[in-house]
């Protein structure tokens, strides 16, 4: 099953069609996305057994984050060797882990505003959290995902570096810095959720290309990780890290500028574009 946030609304995707989940439950779930992932088990139940309706077109353009309102975001940087290599560092012996803030959130098309000339980009593999979860075991972490979707962790590498020592959230969450869509894929539809592919392209040009099998930390390793510190609720996001190819690891380096393309991919989960603006 894929689940999008249609201007605002809960829908079903089947092929290029969106199934409003409000009017074709009778109201038994709304129309709020977010408000999805506390009864999830209740709707997948719900979903498997319902005859659902032809729904209507879909507009690609009227796609939000499918997660809009997450209680938490956490991200995990340094999570591929290559990238790790790229970027400097010694490789972590646990996951390194960050935030990203809630109000960078945009959907998987429209324009994102470059407030500084260090902007970069890294593709993301997305968990989001299905049940809540408190010291999971490793093996049972892929239980507590209701789907994966795709992510940008879009960086103001100037902004993420200043400060000794550095302080990541903040260059990481300007306004629209966390693409995520197109839509909420469950697992079931995913097909070997430990081995999608990754690209980012700049107009065209690929400049990332990874596999999921290549993270350091897995997801369930993540689940497992992060639910021994922290509860993890329904409806919250993982961004799993990024393969290499950054522009902070080029030489010379390459950032975003008004008028990039930035397309953004995962096998089996679909594609996000988004057009790169001057400040107003």
């Amino acid at each position: 099953m894929r689940l999008a946030n249609v201007e605002g609304r809960l829908a079903v995707l089947r092929d290029d069609r969106a199934i409003d989940v409000a009017t074709a439950s009778n109201g038994r779930f709304g129309p709020d996305p977010q408000e999805i992932y506390p009864v999830w088990d209740d709707f997948l139940a719900w979903a498997d057994i319902a005859s659902l309706p032809a729904g209507e077109p879909l507009d690609a353009g009227a796609l939000g984050p499918v997660v809009p309102r997450p209680r938490q975001i956490f991200a995990v940087g340094l999570n591929y060797v290559d990238h790790t290599i790229e970027s400097g560092f010694i490789q972590p012996a646990e996951p390194m882990i960050f935030t990203k803030f809630a109000s960078c959130l945009t959907g998987p098309r429209g324009d994102v505003v470059v407030p500084s000339d260090t902007v970069d980009f890294e593709v993301e593999l997305v968990a989001v959290i299905g049940r809540t979860a408190r010291s999971v075991d490793a093996a049972d972490g892929w239980d507590f995902v209701a789907g994966l979707t795709i992510g940008q962790d879009i960086s103001d590498r100037g902004l993420q570096m200043r400060g000794d020592p550095p302080q990541f959230s903040l260059g990481k969450s300007h306004p629209g810095f966390g693409p995520v869509g197109p839509c909420l894929t469950t697992l079931d539809q995913v097909g070997d959720r430990d081995n999608l592919s990754l690209t980012s392209a700049i107009n065209g040009e690929v400049v990332q290309r990874g596999h999921t099998r290549d993270m350091v930390f897995p997801v369930l390793v993540l689940v497992s990780y992060l639910s021994a510190v922290c509860t993890l609720f329904p409806g919250d996001l993982i961004f799993t890290g990024t393969p290499p190819g950054v522009g902070m690891g080029r030489t010379p380096p390459r950032y975003l500028v008004p008028g990039d393309v930035l397309e953004t991919e995962i096998g089996g989960l679909g594609e996000m574009r988004h057009t790169l603006i001057a400040p107003a």
